[in-house]
C-alpha cells in the first residue's frame, strides 16, 4: 500500500527498521483541540502545555453539565478567558482569574452582588473565527471587534489582544463567581505599579478551599483603573478586597500596537506567582512563547510515531495523545512551593507536585500509559500522592488544587502506585507508600468500615453498594501485590482474601453482581439492565459493572457459569437494550448495554481473549474505535475524564490494553495502523506493524514477536519494555485458531 503521510520525527532504534521518508508536516498539525468540545466530551479548546498548571481557555455564557469545562461548542458567546479549567470531567470548577477585552466603559451592577458584572462585556463569536493548536488559541470577538490570542508556559498565561486602531483599549479582570461552580470566599486586587496587578481568588466549590494567587503584567501602562466590589464602581483606588473584586483597566488608544498580558499563578502566594512568571516568561515575545509551546507538544507527541495513509485516523490518534497528556496538572511552583491539603505552605524541590487526579477514571489506562512512557513523571505523581497522604492522612481519591473532593468509589491511588512499582518505577518511598495504602484500606470513612465488617457493602446502607464493593476488592488485590513485592506475607494473605469479597455480591443463579442487604438477602426486584439512581451501581447497572473483577477473571467466569456462558453473556452485553428509568447522562457511547462513554466498560471488550475467542475482541474493538471516535467537535462519545477516554484509544490503536491495570499483562486487540512506534520512558522503542490493516481487515491472521511466531492473545509488560517489533498479518475474516487455545489465554489471577 502506498503511504501518503509519514509521521516519523525520530530515528527508529530497532535494528532492521528503516526510517520512512519525512514530510514537512509536524505532529502538532494533526491535533485538533476542538475534538470533544461538543457532545458530552467536556474538553477545552484553549492553550495548555502537557500536565501544566495553566489551562488558558475561553468561558462561554451558558452553564450546565455540558459546560463543565467552561466551554461548549453549542454556545456562541464568550464572557472571558480564565486561567484554570477542568478538561473532560463530569463536574465543574476552577475558571479562575478571568480577563476580557472591552472598548466601552462599564455601568454599575444594580443588583449590588456583582453577579452580572462580567456579562456587560460578553461578546458573540463565530466558530469559523476560532483557531486552536497545541499551546495556542485565538478568536475574533464580534462585540468589541478584538482579536484575542492565548498561549502558555507551564505556570503562566500569555495574552495578546489586537483592538481596532482608533478604539480605546479596556481590559476587565473579574474575580467574581462565573456561573455557579463555586462561591467566592475572598478576592483581592492591588495595582502594584503602572503596568502590574497582583491579587488572589479564594473559592469554595468542588475544591472546597481553593487559593489561587496571581500577578498580571501588561505591555502598556495603565492610564486609568476602576475597581469594583459587589457592583460598586470606585475610581482612584489602588486596591480592593471582598467577595467579588474586579478591575477595569484603561490603556487608551493603542493604534497598531497590541495589548499583551502575562499572568503567573501560584497556590503558595503572590511571591510564588511572581517567581513563576519571572522564570517562565522573561520578555514580550508572544510568538516565541507560542513556538516554544508547540515544540513542547511536538516532543510529547513524538512518543508515538505513526505511519498511515489515513489522515483522519492520524488526527483522531494524535488528538487522543494530546488529551491524554493534559492532566494531572502541575501544582508546585518553580521553587517547589505549594499550599498543601493541610492548608500550610510546603516546599520540596525533589519532585513536581501534581493535582487533578481523576483516579476512578485514569487508573484504568492513562496511568499505565504514563508508566510506559515517562518514568520521572510517574515518580513525581506518586511522590505528590504521598505528600497529600502526609498532609491529609489518606492517599488521594480525586484531588483538585490542594483539596480532596472524595468523588467516586474506591481508593485508586493504590493501583497507580502498585502498577508503577511492579513495573520497575521506584523513585518513591515504597515503605511509606505501603503504610499509606493500608491506612486507606483500614479507614472508617467512605463505607470501608461496612466493607470490612460484612465483606461487602450492604445495599440498605449504601446506594452504590455493588460498585463500591467491587472497586475496593480490586484495590485490595493491588495492596496484596505490593505486599508480596515487599516480602510482607501476612499482609499479602490478608488482602488477597479481601480481594475475593466480590463473591459476596455475586448472584451465581443469574450470573450478575447484585445488591445485597445487611441480612444477606438480595435486593428485589432486580433488573440488571436498569440504570436508575439507587440501583446499587455508580453511573451504570449490573450489565456494565458485573465485569469488574480484573484481579480474578477465572473466578468471574465461574460466577457466570463457565467459559461458554461467559462468552454468551459478553455477546448479550453488546446486543441487549438499555433500560433507563432515570436518565444518567454519564452512561453514553452505547452498544447494547456496553457504554464506551463511561469507564467501567473500558476493559470489557477485551475479555473474549480470556475464554478463547479473541477474534470477537478484535471485531468489537475495531467497531468501538472506528464508530465512537471521530475528528469532529463531537468526536468523543462521553467525558474524556482527564484523558482516560483518549488513553483507551491510544492503547486500542496500538493493539493491546491493560485489562488489569496493575498486573503487567496486556490483552491483545486489533491494531489500527500500518506501523506505530512507541518511544518509552526507558529509552527503548516498541513497534507494532499490521500488514494489510484496513477498515475491513481487523482480524489477526498471524503474529510474530521479534521475528518469532506468536500465538498468545496477550503480551507482557516485560516484552514491551525490552523493546522490539510486534508484527501482525491482518485479514477480513476471523482466524479462530489464533490465540484460542487455553495455553494462549491471558493469565487470569
Amino acid at each position: 500500500m502506498k503511504k501518503n503521510n509519514y509521521c516519523f520525527l525520530a530515528i527508529l532504534l530497532v535494528i532492521g527498521c528503516s526510517s520512512p521518508k519525512q514530510t514537512s508536516k509536524s505532529l502538532v498539525d494533526y491535533v485538533n483541540p476542538f475534538i470533544g468540545t461538543s457532545g458530552h466530551g467536556h474538553t477545552i479548546p484553549g492553550a495548555l502545555l502537557p500536565f501544566g498548571m495553566i489551562q488558558l481557555s475561553p468561558d462561554s455564557e451558558k452553564r450546565g453539565w455540558d459546560w463543565c469545562s467552561g466551554y461548549h461548542a453549542s454556545d456562541s458567546i464568550i464572557i472571558g478567558f480564565s486561567h484554570t479549567h477542568l478538561s473532560g470531567t463530569g463536574c465543574g470548577d476552577l475558571q479562575d482569574i478571568l480577563m476580557m477585552p472591552a472598548i466601552k466603559a462599564p455601568k454599575a451592577d444594580t443588583t449590588g452582588q456583582g453577579g452580572n458584572f462580567i456579562y456587560q462585556f460578553k461578546s458573540h463569536f463565530s466558530h469559523s473565527n476560532e483557531v486552536a493548536t497545541p499551546g495556542y488559541y485565538s478568536v475574533e470577538l464580534d462585540g468589541p471587534k478584538v482579536k484575542a490570542e492565548l498561549t502558555v508556559t507551564h505556570r503562566a498565561g500569555f495574552h495578546k489582544y489586537t483592538y481596532y486602531k482608533n478604539d480605546t483599549a479596556l481590559m476587565v479582570l473579574d474575580l467574581s463567581s462565573k456561573g455557579g461552580w463555586d462561591k467566592q470566599i475572598d478576592t483581592y486586587i492591588k495595582q502594584l505599579n503602572d503596568s502590574t496587578l497582583i491579587g488572589y481568588e479564594f473559592t469554595n466549590g468542588w475544591a472546597a478551599n481553593q487559593k489561587v494567587y496571581f500577578v498580571a503584567k501588561f505591555s502598556e501602562p495603565i492610564k486609568n483603573i476602576i475597581l469594583s466590589q459587589g457592583g460598586e464602581l470606585s475610581g482612584g483606588l489602588k486596591e480592593i478586597k471582598g467577595y467579588s473584586a474586579k478591575a477595569i483597566l484603561n490603556f487608551g488608544v493603542l493604534g497598531d500596537k497590541p495589548l499583551m498580558v502575562k499572568v503567573g499563578l501560584s497556590s503558595s502566594g503572590i511571591e510564588g506567582a511572581q517567581k513563576n512568571l519571572s522564570a517562565e516568561i522573561t520578555g514580550w515575545d508572544f510568538e516565541a512563547t507560542k513556538t516554544a509551546a508547540a515544540n513542547t507538544w511536538e516532543k510529547i507527541l513524538s512518543k508515538f510515531m505513526v505511519e498511515s495513509s489515513n489522515d483522519n485516523l492520524l488526527k483522531i490518534f494524535y488528538t487522543a495523545v494530546y488529551h491524554a497528556f493534559t492532566a494531572p496538572n502541575l501544582y508546585s511552583d518553580v521553587d517547589g512551593s505549594y499550599t498543601g491539603m493541610d492548608g500550610k505552605l510546603h516546599r520540596d524541590t525533589s519532585f513536581n507536585n501534581y493535582y487533578t487526579l481523576s483516579l476512578w477514571d485514569t487508573f484504568r489506562a492513562l496511568h499505565p500509559l504514563l508508566t510506559l512512557t515517562d518514568d520521572k513523571l510517574v515518580s513525581d505523581i506518586i511522590n505528590g500522592m504521598l505528600s497529600q497522604y502526609r498532609e491529609s492522612g489518606l492517599l488521594p481519591v480525586w484531588s483538585l488544587w490542594g483539596n480532596e473532593t472524595n468523588c467516586m468509589p474506591g481508593y485508586h491511588a493504590i493501583p497507580v502506585i502498585t502498577d508503577a512499582y511492579i513495573k520497575g518505577i521506584k523513585g518513591f518511598d515504597a515503605n511509606e507508600a505501603f503504610i499509606a495504602m493500608k491506612k486507606s484500606a483500614m479507614q472508617n470513612i467512605r463505607n470501608t468500615d461496612l466493607y470490612r465488617k460484612y465483606g461487602y457493602i450492604p445495599h440498605d446502607q449504601k446506594l452504590e453498594s455493588v460498585s463500591t464493593t467491587l472497586e475496593y476488592a480490586y484495590d485490595d488485590w493491588c495492596i496484596a501485590q505490593f505486599a508480596k513485592a515487599l516480602g510482607k506475607t501476612e499482609d499479602y494473605n490478608e488482602f488477597m482474601k479481601r480481594s475475593q469479597n466480590y463473591w459476596n455480591i455475586a448472584d451465581t443463579t443469574l450470573g450478575f453482581m447484585r445488591p445485597r442487604n445487611t441480612d444477606k438477602s438480595w435486593m428485589t426486584p432486580f433488573d440488571p439492565g436498569l440504570i436508575k439512581s439507587g440501583n446499587g451501581f455508580t453511573e451504570g447497572n449490573a450489565w456494565q459493572y458485573s465485569w469488574f473483577v480484573p484481579q480474578d477473571i477465572a473466578g468471574l467466569k465461574n460466577v457466570m457459569g463457565g467459559d461458554k456462558k461467559f462468552i454468551d453473556k459478553l455477546d448479550q452485553l453488546f446486543s441487549t437494550k438499555l433500560n433507563t428509568e432515570v436518565g444518567i447522562v454519564d452512561v453514553s457511547g452505547l452498544v447494547g448495554q456496553y457504554a464506551q462513554g463511561n469507564e467501567p466498560s473500558h476493559h470489557v471488550a477485551y475479555l473474549y481473549n480470556y475464554a478463547g475467542e479473541p477474534w470477537k475482541t478484535q471485531s468489537r474493538i475495531a467497531m468501538i474505535r472506528d464508530s465512537l471516535y471521530k475528528s469532529t467537535r463531537d468526536g468523543l462519545c462521553g467525558n474524556d475524564d482527564c484523558g482516560q477516554m483518549s488513553a483507551w484509544y491510544i492503547f486500542s490503536s496500538m493493539g493491546f490494553y491493560p485489562v488489569n491495570p496493575a498486573n503487567g499483562i496486556y490483552a491483545i486487540g486489533t491494531p489500527a495502523f500500518d506501523k506505530l512506534t512507541m518511544n518509552m520512558g526507558n529509552g527503548k522503542t516498541f513497534i507494532v506493524t499490521a500488514v494489510g490493516v484496513s477498515k475491513e481487515n481487523v482480524y489477526i491472521q498471524s503474529a510474530k514477536l521479534n521475528g518469532t511466531p506468536y500465538e498468545k492473545s496477550y503480551i507482557t509488560h516485560k516484552d514491551i519494555l525490552n523493546g522490539g517489533i510486534m508484527e501482525f498479518l491482518m485479514g477480513s475474516k476471523p482466524n479462530t485458531n489464533w490465540g484460542s487455545n487455553p495455553e494462549n489465554w491471558p493469565p487470569m489471577k
